[in-house]
């Protein structure tokens, strides 16, 4: 079975204040706490994520633009099945996760997303840096991301991420599976469970 995958962006709180807020500040005065991360640390350092140093709660719009301009750099477009594609979108959020969470970044900060994530982390050359800067801050790609994200809560009633939806498709026949889809942090095992009876299914 080859395996696809397709990042999609989202925005848990588009009101988060432009330049990013405080973590502790921002858990307190909108959920009480930060108990709701217990679940997703917990599961995280089962696979290597830590969040060893999460002190920012971002506004993502500059960030997701980010992603969108290595794309369609690499000649990657919205819905491009194309495995350039799809390992250049995994490399900018593996970025973007280590620099959030495991370094204390504010994503929210375009010479952060810039410096410390495109150049230190992408190899984006000097060069371009001032172009990437120039398109983050006319946000040339603010009309895309917020059509992926509407189209994904119309399509699949998605309220918070991480959310998962995982399919199967016959490439010979064209037949597709019903889709699993399903929220939150999962364990390993939830996904090679899912991977088996999509499996399966496949095989009848």
């Amino acid at each position: 079975m080859l395996m696809k995958i397709q990042w999609k962006p989202y925005m848990i709180d588009p009101n988060t204040e432009k330049g990013g807020e405080e973590y502790t500040a921002y858990n307190r005065r909108r959920w009480g706490s930060d108990g709701w991360t217990h679940h997703l640390r917990s599961e995280g350092r089962g696979v290597g994520a830590n969040f060893a140093n999460w002190k920012w709660w971002p506004h993502t719009m500059k960030a997701h633009q980010m992603v969108c301009f290595f794309e369609e750099r690499d000649g990657v477009q919205d819905n491009n099945d194309d495995d350039q594609g799809e390992d250049i979108t995994s490399r900018c959020n593996q970025a973007l996760f280590q620099a959030l969470y495991e370094e204390g970044q504010n994503l929210s900060n375009i010479d952060t997303l810039v410096n410390s994530v495109a150049v230190a982390k992408l190899g984006l050359s000097s060069n371009d840096t001032n172009t990437l800067r120039q398109y983050l801050q006319q946000d040339q790609a603010a009309s895309r991301v917020k059509r992926e994200i509407a189209q994904a809560q119309q399509q699949y009633r998605i309220s918070g991420v991480p959310f998962f939806i995982i399919g199967y498709q016959n490439p010979e026949q064209q037949e597709q599976s019903t889709p699993y889809g399903f929220s939150g942090a999962q364990s390993p095992e939830t996904f090679l469970e899912i991977f088996r009876e999509l499996s399966e299914g496949a095989d009848d």
